[in-house]
Order: structure tokens, then C-alpha cells, then sequence
């Protein structure tokens, strides 16, 4: 069937549906990452977005539930040059097209993906319609013009969960599937604000007994717990939204030992007395170059944000520890006196890069010489 996406500036692509038929609405961005699709689609940090692939064949691989990072997909659309409706690969169970068609995910194929890719980075991410119902470009922009932007609106509330619960499966091992815990170390409480099981599976490998908390669970009742450390995840939209988030962390500083990536990364600024500020298009993909500016090696990672800490907003006992060699925002954040650290990108990333693993292992570290 024929598809259409139309940005809110009235730029339209023509092409085929794949997935569910109708209409999907959300901020347009894109992703370099040649891998790795099925972590996309159930990254809640996608919340609100219609992802765009730059890799040109989408689907030969198929999906299967190992893969997901959450227990569902959070992507609002799907964009890709070419779909592979016939997968090929031995730990597939289902196709994309059956797994959208399962979870409701509008998608489109067929278009000049790198065109929209060109058009996003000169004009900046803005919001789209995927339309199968509809193929009027002014009626659909003028749509897409009524949804407002990413910025003020608190997504982490949509992807949270509701209740607090215990996480102990370990990292995926050729013929054996997931690990299980072994007999943890720590315990760490981390706040939900979209987080990925990658993230709890590197949390326990890391020799870790995780209890995962709601993003609004005061700082109070996160203490109560008595954890070693405490764990600020990835998710969705604004940080300057989610206020309530870098409220409980700032009661938390100096309290217990915290590591925070992506989201938390911001949130964490933001209750050390930092700004953040929305990007053009954010960076999304597997290939990022990440600085070390306390040892000049430099990673390669994946990362999936659209705000950023703002460096000239960070002053005293804040500093930045890392940079993107792209555009120079801050990519990591360590206090001077207080066991706190956080990343922007993401060293749970599957597929890799794996560059990041040490992260986690560095904040056992820390919980040890907290005298944990």
C-alpha cells in the first residue's frame, strides 16, 4: 500500500507501507547504526519519535524476543530505504513486518533516506506524519505542525514502570542463552526513567543485586532500601521536563555512590546546577567518538539523545571527563568530591561498540571504596 511521510515544513516522501496500516506522529530522527534495529524499536528512549534507518536494507535479519531491550517496542514509526521481508538468520523467530504488524508500529519504505537524512541535518529534527490513510502534503504538514516538539514534555512518565521490582538476569552467552545472577556484591537501586535490560544485565554482571524504582520514588524511599549505590538510566524527551527527577537526585548527592547514562546523564547535570539545551538532529547510532579528557583515549559509541549538558553551565565541584569529537558537547560528567559519575552514550550498547564496558566496573569501584 502506498505510504506517505510529510515533516512539519511541508517536505513529503512517497513510498510502500510495511508494518500497520494508518497513521503514526512523532519527532523525525535518524539512526547510522547498521545493526542492531530490534534495539531500536524497544528502546524507550524512542518514545515520541519516528526513527529513520541510514542503512539502506532493514528486516534481513529478522526479530526475535532475546533481542528486546524492553518489553515492548516504543518507536511511534519506522522509515527505512529497502525492507527484507524474508529473514535469514538462525536466532530469528518472526519477521519485522509480523513483529510490527504484533506491536502496531506504522512504517514506510521505499523512500530517499538519504535525502530526509541530508534534510534533518540542515533543517533540523522536526515533527512527521507516516500516513497510509492520507497523501494530501498540506494537510498532513499542517497536522504535523499542530503536535509541538519534544521540548517541555515530560515522555519519562509514559515509559517508567509503576512499581518497584528486582532484576537478576545476567548477559546472553552463545548456546546457554541469559546468565543468572551470582551471588551479588552490591545492591544498587536504579531509577526507571526508560531504562534498557541491557543496562540491568550489565548492572548484574558487574556483580550487582538491582532493585529497579519508578522515576518519581522520593530520594527517601530509594534510601530506605539501603542500597550500596544508585543507578540513573536512559529514557525519553526533555530533562528540564522531568524536574521531579533531578529533585530526588539532588537529595541523593553525597548519600550513596551514582552512575548515570544518557538521560540520567542529564538529569544528573541538571541537580549539580547544570542547564541542558536540545540539539539539531541528536545523535543516534553505533559509530559516536567519545574523548576520555582524563587519559586522551578516545572510545567509539553508541548513543541515542536529542538534549545535551550544557558545558559553560557547570561550574565548582562539576567536571567534564568527556567530549564528543563531532560537535564537542559533553559526553561524560565526574563531581570532585563526591563518588558521582555519568555518560551521555551508552556502554550496554547490543550490538557494540563495547568500547564502554569498564563503566560498569568502575562504578563497582567506587561502591567498594564507599566502603560498601
Amino acid at each position: 500500500m502506498k505510504a506517505t511521510l510529510t515533516l512539519a515544513d511541508g517536505t513529503s516522501f512517497t513510498g510502500r507501507s510495511f508494518g500497520v496500516e494508518g497513521e503514526a506522529a512523532g519527532e523525525v530522527v535518524f539512526n547510522t547504526s547498521m545493526t542492531g534495529y530490534q534495539e531500536i524499536l524497544t528502546d524507550p528512549s524512542y518514545e515520541g519519535q519516528l526513527v529513520t534507518m541510514t542503512y539502506p536494507q532493514i528486516g534481513n535479519v529478522g526479530v526475535n524476543p532475546e533481542d528486546d531491550e524492553s518489553h515492548r517496542p516504543f518507536v511511534r514509526g519506522f522509515v527505512v530505504k529497502e525492507y527484507c521481508p524474508v529473514p535469514s538468520n538462525w536466532r530469528a523467530t518472526q519477521a519485522l513486518h509480523e513483529y510490527m504488524l504484533e506491536h502496531g508500529i506504522v512504517g514506510i519504505e521505499g523512500i530517499d533516506t538519504r535525502a530526509l537524512v541530508t534534510h534533518i541535518r540542515e533543517r533540523g529534527a522536526q515533527e512527521g506524519i507516516i500516513s497510509t490513510a492520507s497523501h494530501d502534503d498540506v494537510e498532513l504538514a499542517a497536522k504535523a505542525q499542530r503536535l509541538g516538539g519534544l521540548e517541555g514534555r515530560d515522555l519519562v512518565k509514559n515509559v517508567s514502570c509503576r512499581e518497584a521490582y528486582t532484576w537478576e538476569q545476567g548477559s546472553w552467552r552463545m548456546g546457554s542463552g541469559f546468565a543468572r545472577a551470582a551471588a551479588p556484591d552490591f545492591h544498587v537501586v536504579a531509577y526507571d526513567y526508560g531504562i534498557k535490560f541491557n543496562i540491568l544485565r550489565g548492572l548484574v554482571e558487574a556483580g550487582c543485586a538491582v532493585t529497579v524504582v519508578p522515576a518519581w520514588t522520593p530520594a527517601e524511599e530509594a534510601l530506605a532500601l539501603e542500597p550500596h549505590g544508585i543507578f540513573l538510566s536512559n529514557g525519553p524527551g526533555d530533562p528540564a521536563a522531568v524536574a521531579y527527577a533531578a529533585e530526588n537526585v539532588r537529595k541523593l548527592v553525597g548519600r550513596r555512590p551514582i552512575f548515570g547514562i544518557c538521560l540520567g546523564h542529564q538529569i544528573l547535570g541538571l541537580a549539580l546546577g547544570g542547564r541542558t539545551f536540545k540539539l539539531k538532529f541528536g545523535h543516534h547510532g553505533g559509530n559516536q567518538p567519545v574523548m576520555d579528557l582524563t587519559t586522551g583515549k578516545v572510545e567509539i559509541t553508541t548513543q541515542n539523545h536529542g538534549f545535551a549538558v550544557d558545558a559553560d553551565s557547570l561550574k565548582g565541584a562539576v567536571e567534564v571527563t568527556h567530549v564528543n569529537l563531532n560537535d564537542r558537547t559533553v559526553e561524560g560528567l565526574r563531581h570532585r568530591e563526591h563518588p558521582i559519575f555519568s555518560v551521555q552514550y551508552h556502554p550496554e550498547a547490543s550490538p557494540g561498540p563495547h568500547d564502554a564496558d569498564y563503566l560498569f566496573d568502575r562504578f563497582r569501584g567506587l561502591m567498594a571504596g564507599a566502603g560498601a
